[in-house]
């Protein structure tokens, strides 16, 4: 194989256009701006993938969408409750606006915003 040159068929323009969709709902502008949390090289950052690459990513992006919009499942509990490891509660009237917003918004919001900043999200167990 000659240098630069992909090692397979290029991705489709279906496939491509599927990717950067998926990329634009995690809050990336486009394939450079997705590039270092998404662990891309200079060639992927251009948009270019090989049908392999394009799969394997849409299927990683799609389940990583699935899961979020699922939200996190009530963990089973055997035995007393742990101790919190937060700080108590505040009530309601004493939260910021800035804290309100980050209560209320929906877990998927709250987990695509996380992974756009390049940190991994999982469920609780």
């Amino acid at each position: 194989m000659a240098f630069g040159q992909s090692a397979g068929p290029a991705a489709t323009g279906r496939q491509v256009k599927e990717l950067l969709e998926l990329l634009n709902n995690l809050g990336h502008a486009d394939f450079r701006d997705a590039r270092g949390p998404m662990g891309f090289n200079q060639r992927q950052a251009g948009g270019r993938f090989t049908a392999d690459e394009a799969s394997e990513l849409i299927d990683q992006l799609q389940a990583a969408e699935h899961e979020a919009e699922q939200g996190p499942a009530a963990p089973a509990r055997n035995g007393p409750e742990p101790e919190a490891e937060t700080a108590p509660a505040k009530p309601v009237s004493e939260l910021t606006d800035h804290e309100k917003a980050i209560r209320t918004a929906p877990t998927k919001w709250l987990v695509l915003e996380v992974r756009r900043r390049g940190w991994t999200v999982t469920k609780p167990k």
